[in-house]
């Protein structure tokens, strides 16, 4: 549990990140200049099919924030509702990145719930770089499986990680 110092503001930037995309890296540079600490919060989603624990995503995600040079963020693996680990991290906004018009539905609503939720927890959207906004997790996991070429979507190292885990657990037949 933390304590924000007086007058800091926190923000939650939260997200399964499996993998860490250069979407991610874009919202997470540009979320630590609108906070004046950043908590990236690594968790799972069980309607989703993890290609990394989350213990080697909360890693992964260290690795590329200091590779981004970003200083005043930092990384917690949660598994707990949002807003409940947001409360605990003393955040006073939710940074959550939209790419197309289906994220703003769905993150609108999430917005409300959440408001519901804590009204004290503000929720901030960031759209994503133009060029980066077709780029998402699960399909770089899915071109990875089939034998593709992921290198323009993630940083060279989690290429690396993403491409070991294909060889590990093997790739899709492309037939």
């Amino acid at each position: 549990m933390s304590e924000a110092a007086q007058g800091e503001r926190v923000g939650v930037y939260p997200g399964t990140f499996d993998p860490m995309t250069l979407g991610h890296a874009d919202i997470i540079r540009r979320g630590a200049k609108l906070v004046d600490r950043l908590i990236i919060g690594v968790t799972t989603n069980p309607s989703k099919n993890p290609m990394f624990t989350p213990e080697e995503r909360t890693a992964m995600v260290e690795r590329e924030i200091e590779r981004l040079g970003v200083d005043n963020a930092e990384v917690v693996g949660f598994n707990a509702l949002l807003m409940a680990f947001a409360a605990q991290q003393d955040a006073s906004v939710i940074i959550r990145g939209l790419r197309r018009v289906g994220d703003f539905e769905y993150e609108y609503q999430m917005a409300g719930m959440n408001q519901y939720l804590d009204n004290s927890i503000d929720t901030v959207f960031l759209m994503a770089d133009v060029a980066l906004q077709p780029i998402a997790s699960n399909l770089v996991k899915e071109i990875a499986l089939f034998g593709g070429d992921i290198s323009r979507f993630v940083s060279p190292e989690v290429c690396e990680d993403v491409l070991e885990r294909v060889e590990r657990i093997g790739r899709k037949d492309t037939t």
